[in-house]
């Protein structure tokens, strides 16, 4: 069997893929129910050493064959492996064929190593044919990857693989980790149990949404809204109810998912909970904007009056955001308000309604809602004294539905 290796050793040298290939072909395979080669340790360190060349060095073909010969190698060979999936001196194509192969080992330690270099890079073939790899594996490593929490060293990434299978059998090992001492391990363990439509999960997530850490009360907010869209209306009330305080968090960034969840809900109850955000001098401009845009995505008659009145006190920027959203309104019965609403606030007396940049949206807005009635205002602006102001009126102008109009005097 030594010349055999000899043979394929001589055969690396030459760069003789084909010729490699076809000696550990001629190998002993594994004995009937028994994981031993008919091979010394010697021999076998040897296979292992040419495979694993063959791998790295060979033509694509001789790649796409040895991916399926070498775990008859075992699975000592996954260590060496994933030193060469993280190395940065590895090549694309290589680092394609390891992923694949780590794909076949049943194995914790495979999962963890995919994992690890799922989040190293950046390369889309990579992470996709990744996250295949640990579909494969999947749930036959639940259990390993399970006892892996135990040890500290090990337990972000047990959480990470964990997470990635999304398969009911995962639920109990994350539930113990939602209270880890790190915020990391509890927001991927949250993150993935918010997936699941379960009342237990949903009475823990509840519960921490009073989290220390700011990352996991906005992942809690996340998951919440996630888990309870195809909850009866009782609950999104309830919902509605857990997410008030968090729209006043000390975290600017819990409070902006806080809102993008009420967006989502989309009710007039959600509106009703963001609009004293709105109005509230307190609210940094950046929150008020994020409330604004909600309100765009909620599209009741109720967010309409909300926006209107916000005209009335907020500064040019909210201003300037209302008359964007305003003017990006489909829903026809909207679009009229949207439109009337707009006009009002141009024939005000408001100091917002006379700036040269609102007069421009405002043009812009009402020729995106192609109302009739904004008629006698646009030939209005297209007289003003700023050019900018008239050409946006005179565009809009072009975009008007032939209907009765209503008079605008300034």
């Amino acid at each position: 069997m030594t010349s055999n290796l000899d043979q394929a050793i001589a055969a690396t040298q030459q760069s003789d893929w084909t010729c490699v290939f076809r000696i550990l072909q001629t190998l002993p395979t594994q004995k009937e129910n028994r994981d031993l080669w008919d091979l010394t340790n010697k021999e076998w360190h040897k296979t292992q050493i040419i495979a694993l060349e063959t791998l790295l060095k060979g033509d694509f073909a001789t790649k796409w064959e040895i991916i399926k010969f070498y775990p008859k190698l075992g699975d000592q060979g996954i260590a060496v492996l994933s030193e060469y999936l993280i190395a940065e001196t590895t090549d694309f194509e290589s680092r394609w064929f390891i992923i694949r192969l780590l794909g076949q080992f049943d194995r914790a330690e495979s999962i963890l190593i995919l994992v690890k270099f799922l989040h190293q890079t950046k390369e889309e073939e990579l992470i996709s044919l990744t996250l295949e790899a640990l579909a494969h594996i999947g749930l036959s490593a639940i259990e390993s990857l399970g006892n892996l929490l135990d040890q500290a060293e090990y337990r972000f990434w047990a959480v990470k693989a964990l997470a990635h299978i999304r398969h009911r059998q995962i639920i109990p090992y994350l539930v113990n980790v939602v209270d880890d001492p790190s915020p990391e391990i509890r927001v991927t363990a949250i993150e993935a149990l918010g997936s699941f439509r379960d009342p237990e999960i949903l009475e823990i997530l509840r519960h921490k949404l009073i989290d220390p850490a700011a990352i996991v009360r906005k992942e809690v907010v996340i998951a919440l809204t996630l888990a309870t869209e195809s909850c009866p209306q009782e609950s999104t009330l309830d919902l509605l109810n857990l997410l008030k305080p968090l729209l006043y968090d000390v975290s600017l960034a819990v409070s902006q998912q806080t809102i993008l969840a009420l967006a989502r809900i989309g009710t007039n109850d959600a509106a009703e909970l963001l609009f004293p955000l709105l109005k509230s001098p307190a609210t940094p401009i950046m929150l008020k904007l994020d409330v604004v845009r909600a309100f765009h995505w909620i599209n009741t008659a109720q967010t309409l009056d909300y926006l209107e009145e916000g005209l009335r006190w907020s500064d040019e920027v909210i201003c300037q955001e209302i008359v964007r959203v305003l003017g990006r309104l489909t829903v026809p019965a909207l679009k009229a308000k949207s439109s009337h609403i707009l006009i009002d606030f141009l024939l005000s007396s408001q100091k917002n309604s006379t700036s040269p940049s609102l007069k421009q949206a405002i043009a812009f807005a009402l020729g995106e809602l192609g109302q009739f009635t904004a008629f006698d205002c646009l030939s209005e602006l297209a007289q003003d004294s700023q050019r900018s102001v008239q050409l946006h009126a005179l565009a809009a102008l072009k975009k008007l539905s032939p209907f009765p109009s209503a008079q605008c005097h300034s």
